[in-house]
């Protein structure tokens, strides 16, 4: 009992906040992402991974490209240890080649989308890389 009343009343006093610091790692700056004018201009990139290997190449993961204007998804399969490389050509011949280049990518801090090659791909075509929280 005495404990829970200790807890609350920590709780609600100013100065015991105050005087609590976090310890854990700093988190980065909220930015809003702009909502794109343009369908295939802003784009979020991430990887199923683990799935049973199918088709015939033994497929194993599926990277997905999610549109961000029109909601519209594409699902390409891959394989888990694919290189950056493979990675760019996928996108370029199954994605950029019929939609547009995107010019704003989301991804999570996977190697494949923060490689030197991704850094020049996205200079030459201007596009930018923005990371999500998740």
């Amino acid at each position: 009992m005495w404990q829970q009343v200790v807890a609350e009343y920590c709780k609600a006093c100013d100065r015991c906040q105050e005087e609590n610091k976090s310890t854990g790692k700093r988190l980065g700056n909220m930015i809003k992402i702009q909502n794109p004018s343009r369908p295939w201009e802003s784009v979020h990139i991430d990887w199923v991974t683990g799935l049973p290997p199918g088709g015939n190449r033994s497929y194993n993961s599926c990277l997905v490209i999610f549109d961000r204007r029109s909601k519209t998804p594409i699902f390409l399969p891959c394989h888990k240890d694919d290189k950056s490389m493979e990675t760019a050509l996928l996108i370029w011949n199954r994605a950029i080649s019929w939609t547009f280049i995107f010019t704003n990518i989301i991804g999570d801090r996977d190697p494949k989308l923060t490689s030197a090659l991704w850094k020049n791909i996205r200079q030459i075509f201007g596009a930018k890389l923005s990371f999500s929280t998740a």
